[in-house]
């Protein structure tokens, strides 16, 4: 097998030795990377740094629960050539002008390798996974109405991320590499605040911490907030020139935490009843 450039993370993308060993496993393997996590925990910014880190172009393909297996590979545009033959304008008989490849397609039929994040996989129907088994194997698939056949000159990296909204068949993470992405602890959130605010004082980095871990801790939450909303909150604590936070009525912004109406009452609640997770 050939060598390849190993992921290590990148300088605003900071990682562990489980998820880099998971990462360089299906790079070696050329199989899809499943990656699992609550939601912010940088599933999505993974593939991001996996296409910085290997120098190539990131193409990405967001699920939605409408979302074909189809609509990765390509589009005929049967509306458009109807338009065009009754108002004269191109060649209709040129079908080749109305097939549009999809995100999937366009990994395939780049000259290079390509970096393609099937971006919360589960949000789709339950045939989504197994339709996409055959091309995902084959790296190539043919396009009906031309004849023409799609084949990848070099097997993009397939990043998959999901929610855990809905179970995945067992057939599909047959062929993949999982990995699932922990919260991180307050030692690896700091380093990681450093890295998006790197001159935070260090005693409002500590309380920020402190209140963040705190509200995530409380009961009832619906949603507790993530790495991406603490970094938020930091920065618009900076920008308003706030200079200390402590758990109470009174925090500041805390519609950058929470974004629930039924987690800001379950905080008002929490504060009310004592302030039980107070360290």
């Amino acid at each position: 097998m050939s060598s390849f450039r190993r992921f290590r993370g990148t300088e605003r993308y900071l990682t562990n030795e489980a998820l880099e060993a998971a990462v360089n496993c299906a790079i070696a393997l050329e199989r899809p990377l499943l990656v699992k996590g609550e939601p912010g925990t940088g599933k999505t910014l993974l593939a991001e740094a996996i296409a910085e880190s290997l120098e190539s172009e990131l193409i990405t393909w967001h699920v939605k629960s409408t979302t074909r297996a189809q609509d990765g590979l390509y589009v005929y545009d049967t509306v458009q050539r109807l338009y065009d033959s009754r108002f004269g304008d191109g060649d209709v008989k040129d079908i080749k002008r109305y097939i549009k490849l999809g995100p999937l397609g366009r990994a395939l039929e780049a000259p290079s390798r390509r970096v393609l994040l099937i971006d919360e996989i589960d949000k789709a129907d339950l045939e989504f996974p197994n339709d996409l088994l055959h091309e995902l194997d084959r790296m190539r698939f043919k396009i009906v109405e031309t004849g023409e056949e799609v084949a990848a000159r070099e097997r993009p990296v397939v990043i998959i991320t999901s929610n855990n909204e809905k179970e995945l068949p067992d057939a599909f993470l047959r062929r993949c590499v999982f990995h699932f992405i922990d919260f991180p602890e307050a030692d690896f959130m700091r380093q990681i605040v450093r890295v998006h605010h790197p001159d935070l004082g260090a005693e409002l980095t500590e309380q920020t911490l402190k209140v963040f871990y705190e509200i995530r801790d409380m009961t009832r939450l619906r949603k507790r907030p993530s790495t991406s909303e603490l970094i938020d909150w930091i920065a618009v604590l900076r920008k308003s020139g706030i200079e200390g936070v402590k758990l109470d009525q009174a925090l500041p912004f805390l519609g950058a935490l929470l974004k629930k109406e039924q987690d800001l009452v379950a905080f008002a609640d929490h504060l009310a009843g004592g302030r039980r997770y107070r360290s």
